[in-house]
């Protein structure tokens, strides 16, 4: 009797830690019971669909072609603040996309680093964007620029890495210097980056489980945030976004989750061990940094600037991770990209 009670006891344990570490099926756009799709979409080779939104002036009479990629909890609505008469002057087209499992995008789940470019290049051949084009990645959006540099060097025009997302466990970079920009992060956030790197099949429990829940990378903790970070949301909330609530409509742990998991795995190259594709002068790329950056602490990002002299290191004193939130600072990495 004794016995048969224990073993009730261990499978209900073994089912509720099942449950609790299993995360809940993803609500793909367009099936029954999940969100509608309302943006335009292109088909993958591997039968995933990706949301895009064009911008700019007309694709077929533009003199650059940029594809933007989001940063973390953020989609293709996002917005560039750079003047009409800018991009006019210079001919841009702007090609956003939902990155996997955000907004209109299906989920990804074997998602890597590599799978990104070819998400990227896939996305340009579909809708005729021509054999060049340009990369913008924001944030954690940047860890698609270095694989666009790393598997498609030869389809970029040139690239940009706006406060780009570091990773605290590449073998190249000195541990004195991934260790000092580390510990310039939030305990908890220490530890969420330490769980989505040695064991992602954890991530999900301990983001979501009570005593996790108030990660600072996931509530948007002000603790992260610089005096014109602030200053840069205050304005934005003034005239908030409404295509927020889309952002994370199939799932957290289709996008927010997935999106470390990927980040933070072991990469097949290490950023510092980039080749410039850019050797014979045509196209540059470019990094920009805030000072006061306190989600990507600069010490990381300045050594591989000075590892790959070819890349065109842009240091913004005052600013944080926000920057290109800035109308200026905005048109200043444009400009640096397509003129300068």
């Amino acid at each position: 009797m004794m016995l048969s009670v224990i073993v009730a006891i261990l499978v209900c344990l073994a089912s509720y830690i099942y449950r609790s570490l299993k995360p809940p099926p993803p609500r793909v756009c367009g099936v029954p019971h999940g969100p509608p799709i309302t943006s335009p979409r292109i088909k993958l080779s591997d039968g995933r669909y990706l949301a895009y939104r064009e911008s700019g002036v007309d694709r077929a009479n533009a003199n650059h072609k940029i594809i933007v990629v989001h940063g973390f909890n953020n989609s293709k609505d996002m917005e560039l603040p750079i003047s009409k008469d800018l991009i006019e002057e210079l001919g841009i087209y702007f090609l956003f996309f939902d990155r996997a499992g955000y907004g209109e995008s299906d989920p990804h789940p074997t998602r890597t680093v590599k799978s990104e470019a070819y998400d990227i290049q896939e996305l340009a051949d579909k809708l005729n964007i021509g054999p060049k084009f340009y990369v913008i990645g924001l944030s954690v959006g940047a860890y698609s620029v270095y694989s666009c540099l790393k598997y498609i060097p030869h389809r970029l025009a040139g690239a940009v890495l706006v406060v780009p997302f570091v990773s605290y466990w590449w073998t190249k970079v000195p541990q004195d210097i991934s260790s000092k920009a580390f510990k310039l992060l939030p305990e908890d956030v220490r530890w969420t980056f330490r769980v989505a790197h040695y064991v992602p099949w954890l991530l999900y429990w301990w983001l979501t489980h009570q005593w996790f829940s108030s990660s600072s990378i996931i509530s948007g903790n002000s603790a992260l945030l610089s005096d014109t970070d602030l200053v840069i949301i205050k304005k934005m909330l003034e005239n908030p976004s409404p295509h927020t609530e889309k952002v994370r409509q199939q799932g957290d742990h289709e996008c927010l989750h997935r999106d470390m998991i990927a980040g933070f795995a072991t990469w097949e190259f290490d950023p510092t061990e980039l080749e410039n594709p850019f050797t014979e002068g045509v196209g540059s790329v470019h990094m920009w940094q805030g000072t006061e950056d306190r989600v990507v602490p600069r010490e990381i990002n300045e050594y591989i600037s000075k590892k790959l002299p070819w890349i065109k290191y842009h240091e913004v004193q005052g600013y944080g991770h926000l920057l290109s939130e800035e109308e200026q600072k905005c048109e200043d990495i444009i400009k640096a990209l397509l003129v300068e």
